[in-house]
């Protein structure tokens, strides 16, 4: 399904999921620690009633007074010898006024008589509280049990103290002490059987509780459902706002495609790991902009550079060819489309160099060689350049040893040297110096001449540029700092340019030893 390959519900999906597994973990175990609460505190009442019967049981049988009554039952009697007998046994040392064993029954019914016992077996109880006993070889204290329902039902009458008896149908004396209470629908009930033989059985109602859990659950489910609810919203909101970048991306992406490159990511969280690949792509897309913008104004400069060549060549031609004409002017014809086809060619290599060098595939014949005797032989060779124009050249020059192309930085230090006489004044000074400084070789070329104007100045290396006012010539294309900085460049090095208005220029050259 197409919802399945979308990030955003996925993600929805997988953390509703989650969201549901915690909150149904957490609300089971809620309400498994509430039912253990209820059923430990039923329990808890159990095991009081049923140790207060098992100490009736235990307690010594009553001795007669001088007028032949009972004492009181708040008050302990006791036999002879401080002993005293067992429910539905004879006492060790039985007085002949105590009367028979089936006495023993009347004992204990005056002890569930006491008020005590009537606060613990109180029909006005939510719970309902109820016992039954089995007297060891006797019949159960109170009337014969009705089976109803799976529950022995015994109605008794404890002086006047009405008690309905519930008992489990499985949990008969036979089956001896079981100790754990049980659950049967709605009544909990425990069963033990005394060393002595007798047993007592002690349930209750449960449907408090029960009602209580019911209520419990659904509040849980309830909240539950609300939290889900609510999560699910809040991590909606989340999920759409984190990946909305993304959606950003790919909008800007497919303007980008179809040619509009001055496009940007619109992102308000710069923060976010988003955030930073949108300022990222943000910043590729303006340097995308603008090789696109100087790939095109490249061509437009080249296809500039190029159509004046051959218009020279195509006039002259023409002009050769309108009318027959001397052997001189065929001549010089002939010249005027040599010169511009030399000028063609080497605008062609300059071009071809560049690209070598962008594309990575110029190869340069490194060898170590003699740096300031190379500057010193590109100096001699434009010096009747500089005669020429009645400029000066002066070398400082310490000796020093590199390791590069030395054909390559001879063509950089000759178009240096070369830029320098001609923007310099008349009766201007180049000058050259050579030194070594934190282990790079760095060479400065200077001139006197009028300088390169500020807003200029940061586009000296573009191809194809010349400064209107500072750097204009005859014949030369804009490409020679280009190619300069491209193969210092190919050598690990730098070239920097620092001018001012009629305040010369300098050209610094740095590369690594």
């Amino acid at each position: 399904m197409k919802i399945f390959k979308s990030i955003k519900w996925r993600l929805q999906i997988w953390y509703g999921l989650i969201l549901v597994v915690v909150l149904a973990g957490f609300g089971f175990t809620a309400y498994q620690l509430e039912r253990n609460r209820q059923f430990r505190r039923i329990d808890d009442e159990l095991h009081r009633r049923i140790d207060f019967l098992a100490k009736g049981l235990h307690r010594p049988p009553p001795q007669r007074g001088p007028d032949g009554n009972r004492p009181p039952m708040d008050q302990p009697p006791r036999g002879p010898n401080g002993g005293g007998g067992q429910f539905g046994q004879p006492p060790p040392e039985r007085l002949p006024d105590d009367g028979p064993p089936q006495q023993d029954q009347q004992d204990m019914l005056d002890y569930l008589s006491t008020p005590q016992a009537r606060a613990l077996f109180n029909n006005d109880d939510p719970n309902q509280f109820n016992f039954v006993i089995h007297p060891r070889g006797g019949a159960e204290v109170g009337n014969s049990p009705q089976h109803q329902a799976g529950w022995w039902n015994t109605e008794m009458v404890v002086n006047d103290h009405h008690a309905t008896s519930i008992v489990f149908s499985n949990l008969t004396p036979e089956l001896g002490d079981l100790g754990a209470p049980q659950t049967l629908g709605e009544f909990r009930g425990i069963v033990r059987k005394l060393p002595s033989g007798e047993a007592i059985q002690v349930s209750c109602t449960i449907a408090p509780e029960l009602k209580d859990l019911r209520r419990t659950a659904l509040t849980l489910i309830g909240v539950g459902g609300l939290i889900l609810l609510i999560g699910l919203a809040g991590g909606g909101w989340l999920v759409t706002h984190a990946i909305k970048p993304i959606e950003n991306i790919s909008a800007t992406a497919v303007k980008i495609s179809a040619g509009d490159l001055a496009q940007r990511i619109n992102v308000a969280e710069t923060e976010s790991e988003l955030g930073q690949l949108a300022a990222v792509l943000n910043s590729t897309f303006a340097r995308l902009e603008t090789a696109f913008a100087q790939q095109k104004q490249f061509a437009a400069d080249a296809a500039h550079e190029l159509r004046t060549p051959v218009t020279v060549m195509l006039t002259q031609t023409q002009t050769a060819l309108n009318r027959e004409r001397d052997a001189e002017s065929y001549r010089q014809t002939v010249e005027a489309c040599q010169r511009a086809a030399q000028r063609m060619r080497k605008l062609i290599e300059s071009l071809l160099a560049l690209a070598r060098f962008d594309a990575g595939q110029e190869v340069l014949h490194r060898q170590p060689f003699d740096f300031s005797q190379m500057i010193a032989d590109g100096a001699a060779q434009v010096e009747p350049l500089a005669a020429e124009r009645g400029v000066t050249l002066r070398l400082e020059l310490a000796p020093l040893q590199i390791n590069g192309d030395a054909e390559r930085l001879g063509q950089v230090v000759a178009n240096l040297l070369t830029n320098a006489i001609q923007y310099n004044q008349a009766a201007g000074t180049v000058r050259v110096t050579l030194a070594v400084e934190n282990g790079l070789a760095v060479l400065a070329v200077a001139d006197t001449g009028q300088g390169i104007a500020p807003a200029d100045l940061p586009r000296v290396f573009e191809r194809f540029y010349r400064a209107d006012a500072a750097r204009t010539g005859g014949g030369h294309a804009g490409l020679g700092l280009s190619i300069c900085k491209a193969i210092v460049e190919a050598h690990g090095g730098t070239i920097e340019v620092a001018s001012g208005l009629d305040a010369g220029t300098t050209f610094t050259l740095r590369l690594p030893v």
